[in-house]
């Protein structure tokens, strides 16, 4: 069976939902139209001039990237520029190009905890779970004779998404009771009196950047003057998704050893690291890409070492000071490892849903930093 750029997304959107994404990152579609027939997906870490010319040379009608090609509103696009060359050599090769950045570094089973159980971490926890809901429960009471109106006008917008279905709602049947002032123009009932209405009290999920559309569309189809509605942040309750992960060795190590033991497991010949090399480390935090800005979720954890990359001169003093570990991986190192496991979950997801669509890992990619 065929598929199309929107039949990837929804895919895409089960396996990283974009309300994960932080609220400065740009994932999702970047380049593209959701009608356009995907046959051919290349998955890459970085959407570099290399890699799209790779995926273009190949026919691939789809690169889908971790770190997004647009992060910021364009005012123009020059071809003479690094960044409009490559969204003029896609546009005219006709390859889409998709994000998953930070809503794949949030998600449970996303690259976070890959990293944690790569390093052979037990019993994970979220790192840093205190995310602002980015998923809110619309809860809408209508008078029954316009039940289905105002469900259809739902069903209308991008409303009751929950992975890979659409139009999920709940309804249940109650009494609602108001009473109009003298400034009001009531659908039902008199001025100065308490009204008593049977209504259908609908519920359904909506996405925060979606939300005040819905209830403008709905509200055109809401017979009432005013309507009752409510809105309540849906909170991930067990803290499976966030930035990065707390877990547990199965045998207490040294610092040195256990940085020893990653340079194996990552096939790497050197790493960074701060601390008292015969500390006792048990508890480990991990953060995929740049870890600095989770530096403080560190020290608040039970975590003796942080691994992650970029991590700054002043965050291992900090350490240092707060006898604590650092293992300083790289930026690239500790992201790349999701495209072998991005495209295995592909395959296994359109093989489920009778896609005929192949999917291969972009395989020129290196580290952009080098030792000697």
């Amino acid at each position: 069976m065929k598929a199309t750029l929107n039949d990837i997304i929804d895919i895409m959107e089960s396996i990283a939902p974009l309300y994960l994404a932080k609220n400065w990152d740009n994932s999702g579609l970047q380049i593209g139209q959701g009608e356009s027939e995907i046959a051919n997906i290349m998955v890459a870490l970085d959407p570099t001039p290399e890699v799209v010319n790779l995926a273009c040379e190949e026919k691939a009608d789809l690169l889908i990237v971790h770190h997004p090609l647009l992060f910021k509103p364009l005012s123009s696009i020059d071809f003479s520029t690094p960044e409009g060359a490559l969204i003029n050599k896609a546009v005219c090769n006709n390859l889409a190009i998709f994000a998953a950045h930070t809503n794949l570094d949030c998600v449970k089973n996303g690259i976070n905890d890959i990293l944690a159980n790569k390093i052979g971490l037990k019993k994970l926890k979220v790192l840093c779970p205190g995310m602002e809901s980015e998923l809110y429960k619309l809860v809408i009471n209508v008078p029954v004779e316009y039940e289905q109106a105002v469900l259809n006008a739902i069903f209308e917008t991008n409303a009751g998404a929950i992975d890979t279905y659409t139009n999920c709602t709940f309804r249940n049947k109650g009494k609602g009771t108001f009473k109009p002032g003298d400034l009001s123009n009531p659908f039902a009932g008199d001025k100065d009196k308490v009204s008593d209405v049977d209504e259908i009290r609908i519920e359904t999920v909506v996405k925060k950047g979606d939300l005040n559309n819905i209830i403008n569309h709905v509200r055109k189809k809401h017979p009432y003057e005013t309507m009752g509605y409510d809105v309540y942040p849906v909170l991930d309750s067990q803290n499976c998704h966030g930035l990065g992960r707390v877990g547990y060795l199965e045998e207490k190590t040294s610092l040195v050893s256990f940085a020893s033991d990653i340079k194996k497991k990552f096939n790497i010949k050197n790493v960074k690291v701060s601390g008292d090399p015969e500390m006792v480390v048990s508890c480990v935090a991990v953060c995929s890409g740049s870890g600095s800005g989770l530096m403080k979720d560190f020290f608040s954890s039970e975590a003796h070492v942080y691994i992650s990359g970029d991590l700054r001169y002043h965050d291992a003093r900090d350490a240092q000071n707060s006898h604590r570990g650092l293992i300083d991986i790289g930026h690239f190192l500790s992201e790349y490892l999701i495209v072998d496991a991005l495209v295995k979950r592909l395959k296994e997801i359109l093989s489920k849903m009778s896609f005929d669509v192949n999917v291969k890992a972009c395989e020129l990619e290196v580290d952009p930093f080098w030792t000697i």
